[in-house]
């Protein structure tokens, strides 16, 4: 039986008269992708955030690989990795100085440029962080929530306005942190996406959680359920003619 590295039990946030989070429950598995799947409002961002210690709920359970974020938030911190949009960095900062940084909040040793092969952005260590392009960004981003060497990492909606390239050079890294043995929790609003690096999903409207299983079996229970598609499906899509055409490297800009 595998450990589950995040357990959540009828975990409810409330907000005056508005309920954010109505009572969801749900495990995630220690060395799993989980993607947590809804539209804007429907309480996915309150729920990472209650995990990841930033935010208070209003009632319910709450486990980070045994720890609970009522009694053991400074112990959770230290083996949690969180994604930071732009606006966390220092623009004028060079991302080995980042690093450096962060590396220092957490009272780590690192090596930046060990770091920085990691998410292909070694040649950049002398850049600031404003030159970057937004794939760059993106993946320095994660890169820093793999500063502290964490078994969980957080990454809400992480390829949000990246262009096809730099969205699947982005699955590709997420991919490899998986491989390391590192549980990822995700949100994102791209199915295709959530389809291709999930081992299971979640999907939540209006503060519940309606199902949860792996997308093959999500999409073989439609199917079996009659369902059909007014257009029918081709082998490729208009993003992999894009792909092909313009190349599957990572560029600079």
């Amino acid at each position: 039986m595998t450990d589950n590295i995040i357990e959540v039990k009828d975990l409810v946030k409330k907000y005056d008269t508005l309920t954010a989070v109505d009572g969801i429950s749900f495990n995630v598995r220690d060395g799993e992708v989980f993607g947590l799947l809804g539209p804007n409002g429907a309480g996915k961002t309150t729920t990472l955030e209650i995990m990841e210690t930033l935010r208070d709920k209003t009632s319910g359970e709450v486990f980070i690989n045994g720890l609970s974020v009522d009694k053991d938030q400074s112990e959770i911190k230290q083996i949690i990795g969180i994604q930071l949009q732009a606006a966390g960095f220092y623009p004028n900062l060079y991302l080995n100085e980042l690093i450096e940084l962060f590396a220092g909040l957490y009272n780590v040793n690192t090596d930046p440029d060990e770091l920085l092969d990691l998410v292909d952005l070694r040649e950049k260590r002398n850049s600031k962080f404003k030159e970057l392009s937004g794939g760059q960004k993106q993946r320095f981003s994660i890169c820093t929530t793999l500063i502290n060497d964490p078994k969980l990492i957080f990454l809400d909606e992480p390829t949000t306005g990246l262009d096809p390239q730099a969205r699947r050079n982005l699955w590709e890294l997420i991919k490899r942190i998986k491989a390391k043995g590192t549980t990822i929790m995700l949100t994102t609003h791209y199915m295709d996406e959530a389809e291709i690096l999930c081992d299971r999903v979640g999907i939540i409207d209006h503060g519940k959680i309606i199902t949860i299983d792996s997308p093959d079996n999500l999409i073989d229970d439609l199917v079996r359920s009659g369902f059909e598609r007014p257009k029918q499906v081709k082998l490729a899509s208009l993003e992999d003619v894009f792909i092909n055409l313009t190349g599957h490297t990572i560029r600079d800009a």
